[in-house]
C-alpha cells in the first residue's frame, strides 16, 4: 500500500472530500426505504395524503442531494486517480531514465512499456473505484443491515447470515484471482516485447523471409494471453453465480419469513418493502465490493511490478565534482573488469593507456576484444571491478555522474535517432546552438549536402529512429550530433562503418581541422582509420597487447600486423 500512500498524500484534501461525499451520498440512500415504510404504513395505509405528499416530498430532496453528492465523488473521484495515474507515470518514466545497466538488462523493454500504461491504468481504475464505490459499499451494507434489524431482529438474522457466506465466498475469490491474475499481466508483457521486436527487425524479417516464423512466435504468445486470461475469469465466472444465488436465497427467505410475521401481525407491510429495499442495497453493495477485489487483485500484482521499477537499482548516484577542467585528458591505470551477473572471463585485465588533451587516439582490435566496453566505463554506465579511470587527473568515480558525462560527446556504433527534425536530432546534446552552428557541424559530418536535398531541409521530418534514412546518412547525424555537444572528449565507436571510404576520409579530415583542441577517441574496425591517429591502442582479448604510433606498432605489435596485412597485405609496408 506504499505505492498510493506516496501519492495520495498529496492530493489527501481532494481525497478526504471524495470521501466525505460519498458517505453523506450512502447516508441519503440509507434514508430513503425508512421513509418509504412511513409513506406505505403512515400515509397510503391510513389514507392521509398530506402525510404521502409530505414525506414524498422530503424523499425527493434527499434524493436531489445524494445525486449532488454523487456527481461531487465522481468528480473529485476522476480528478485524484488521473493526477496519481499522471505522477506515478512520470516517476516509473523517470526511474527508467536513471536505470543501471544492469537494470536495464534486467527488465525487457516490452515489459517496461506494459508496466508504464497497462500496469498504472489498473492502479488508476482501482483508485477511481475505490473513491467511488468501494468507500460507499461498505456503508451502505453495514448501514443496510443496521437499519434492517432495527426494523425487525428476526429478519436481519437471515440477512446477516447471507452476508457471512458471500464475504467467506470473496474471501476464497480473492486468494485463488492472485495469481492467475499476476500471470496474465506477465503474458501481456510476452506479447508487447514480441510484437516490439518484430517492428524493429521488420525490414531482417523481409529480407530472410520469416514471416511464418514470426506469426509462430506471436500466436504462441497471444494463446498464452488467452489460457491466462481464461483462467483468471474462470474464478469470477465460478464464484459470481455462487454469490448471485445465496443473495437471492436471503430475499427469497426474508419474503417467505415476512409473509409469516404479517400474518400473524408482528410486522407492517412497509417495513417488509423497506427490508426488501435495504436487501437490494445490500446485494448491490456486495456486488460492487467484489468487483473492487476482483479489481484489487489485479491491481496488486500490478502494483508490484510497478515497485520492481521503483525500486531497481539506479545509476551512479554520487555527487562527486562538479567543477573540473575542461580539458580531455583520460588515463586508464591497471584497470580490470567483468561485466556483473555474468560467469564469463574479465573483459579487462590489467589495462593501463593514457591519451593526452589535443591528440587522437585510435583503438583497434578482434572482434570481442572489448573496445566498446572501453567507452561504457568511460561514461561510466559500469565500475571498474580493480585499477581506476581518471579524466583530467581525476578518478571518475568522484565526479558527479552527470558532469563527467558532459565532457564526453558520444556518436555510438548503432546510430540511434529520435522522431522530430533534423536540427532537433542535431542539437539533442546542446539545444543552445543556432542554426549555422548546426549547419557547421553538419559540413564537417559530411551530412550538409543529403539534408539540403530533403524537402524542408533542417527542419525534415525524421520517423522513429530514422526510419526513412539510409545508415550512412543516420551515422553522419550521428557524428553531427556529438559534435554539436561540443565537449573535450569525443568517442567515435565505429560510428562510420556505414560511410564510403572517400566520405570518411573527408570526415576525418574536417573533424582534424575543426576539432584541434579536442581529444578524440575513434573505435574502429579499418587499419585505414586508425593509422591516421596520433596513438593507437591495440587490444585481444581485454590486454593491451600495443599502444603507440602506426609505425611503430608495424615493428613490434604481432596484432597490429596482422589486422594490417588481412586488409592491405604484407607489400602496402
Amino acid at each position: 500500500m506504499s505505492i498510493y500512500k506516496k501519492y495520495l498524500t498529496k492530493y489527501k484534501f481532494l481525497f478526504f472530500t471524495a470521501i466525505f461525499c460519498v458517505f453523506l451520498e450512502a447516508v441519503c440512500d440509507l434514508m430513503q426505504p425508512t421513509i418509504m415504510a412511513r409513506i406505505i404504513d403512515d400515509g397510503v395505509k391510513n389514507g392521509r395524503i398530506d402525510t404521502v405528499i409530505k414525506f414524498g416530498l422530503l424523499m425527493l430532496l434527499i434524493t436531489a442531494l445524494g445525486a449532488f453528492f454523487a456527481v461531487s465523488r465522481n468528480i473529485l473521484a476522476s480528478r485524484v486517480s488521473q493526477s496519481f495515474g499522471a505522477d506515478l507515470r512520470y516517476d516509473v518514466f523517470e526511474k527508467i531514465m536513471h536505470f543501471s545497466e544492469k537494470s536495464t538488462g534486467k527488465i525487457e523493454s516490452g515489459s517496461l512499456i506494459t508496466r508504464m500504461t497497462n500496469d498504472t491504468s489498473q492502479l488508476v481504475q482501482f483508485i477511481n473505484g475505490m473513491m467511488r464505490i468501494f468507500f460507499k459499499s461498505p456503508v451502505t451494507c453495514i448501514g443496510s443491515i443496521i437499519l434492517a434489524v432495527m426494523l425487525n431482529v428476526r429478519l436481519g438474522i437471515n440477512l446477516i447470515i447471507a452476508v457471512i457466506i458471500i464475504s467467506v465466498l470473496i474471501v476464497i475469490s480473492m486468494k485463488m484471482s492472485y495469481m492467475r491474475f499476476a500471470k496474465v499481466q506477465y503474458a501481456i508483457d510476452k506479447v508487447n516485447t514480441v510484437v516490439q521486436e518484430y517492428l524493429m527487425g521488420i525490414r531482417l524479417v523481409k529480407a530472410f523471409g520469416r514471416y511464418d516464423d514470426e506469426e509462430k512466435k506471436f500466436n504462441s504468445a497471444n494463446s498464452n494471453l488467452s489460457d491466462k486470461s481464461v483462467s483468471s475469469q474462470l474464478v469470477i465466472v465460478l464464484f459470481s453465480p455462487l454469490m448471485s444465488l445465496t443473495i437471492n436465497l436471503g430475499v427469497v427467505s426474508i419474503i417467505y419469513l415476512g409473509s409469516i410475521l404479517f400474518d400473524n401481525g408482528n410486522i407492517e407491510v412497509g417495513k417488509i418493502a423497506a427490508f426488501i429495499s435495504y436487501m437490494a442495497q445490500i446485494l448491490f453493495s456486495l456486488i460492487m465490493i467484489t468487483n473492487v477485489f476482483n479489481t484489487f487483485v489485479r491491481t496488486k500484482s500490478s502494483a508490484e511490478r510497478i515497485n520492481e521499477v521503483l525500486e531497481s537499482e539506479e545509476d551512479f548516484k554520487y555527487l562527486g565534482e562538479k567543477s573540473i577542467q575542461n580539458t580531455g585528458n583520460i588515463e586508464f591505470k591497471n584497470v580490470s573488469f567483468s561485466y556483473p551477473g555474468t560467469s564469463s572471463a574479465s573483459i579487462f585485465n590489467d589495462l593501463s593507456f593514457s591519451v593526452n588533451s589535443d591528440e587522437t587516439l585510435a583503438v583497434i582490435g578482434p572482434t570481442g576484444s572489448g573496445k566498446s566496453t572501453l567507452v561504457w566505463l568511460m561514461l561510466r554506465f559500469y565500475d571498474v571491478d580493480e585499477g581506476e579511470i581518471c579524466l583530467n587527473g581525476t578518478n571518475i568515480k568522484n565526479i558527479d555522474c552527470k558532469t563527467l558525462r558532459d565532457k564526453l560527446a558520444l556518436a555510438p556504433q548503432k546510430s540511434m535517432l529520435f522522431t522530430g527534425t533534423v536540427f532537433d536530432n542535431i542539437a539533442f546534446g546542446n539545444q543552445k546552438i543556432s542554426k549555422n552552428e548546426a549547419i557547421k557541424y553538419a559540413r564537417t559530418a559530411q551530412a550538409h549536402e543529403f539534408i539540403e536535398n530533403m524537402v524542408d531541409k533542417y527542419d525534415s521530418i525524421l520517423g522513429q529512429n530514422g526510419v526513412n534514412l539510409s545508415g550512412g546518412q543516420k551515422q553522419r547525424i550521428s557524428i553531427a550530433r556529438a559534435l554539436a555537444k561540443n565537449s573535450p572528449v569525443l568517442i567515435l565507436d565505429d560510428c562510420t562503418s556505414a560511410l564510403d571510404a572517400v566520405t570518411e576520409a573527408n570526415v576525418r579530415r574536417n573533424l582534424r581541422e575543426l576539432n584541434s583542441d579536442k581529444t578524440i577517441i575513434m573505435i574502429t574496425q579499418r587499419i585505414g582509420t586508425a593509422i591516421t591517429a596520433d596513438r593507437i591502442l591495440v587490444l585481444d582479448n581485454g590486454i593491451n597487447v600495443g599502444f603507440g604510433s602506426h609505425k611503430e606498432l608495424l615493428k613490434s605489435c604481432k596484432t597490429y600486423r596482422d589486422i594490417y596485412d588481412s586488409q592491405i597485405g604484407s607489400v602496402g609496408r
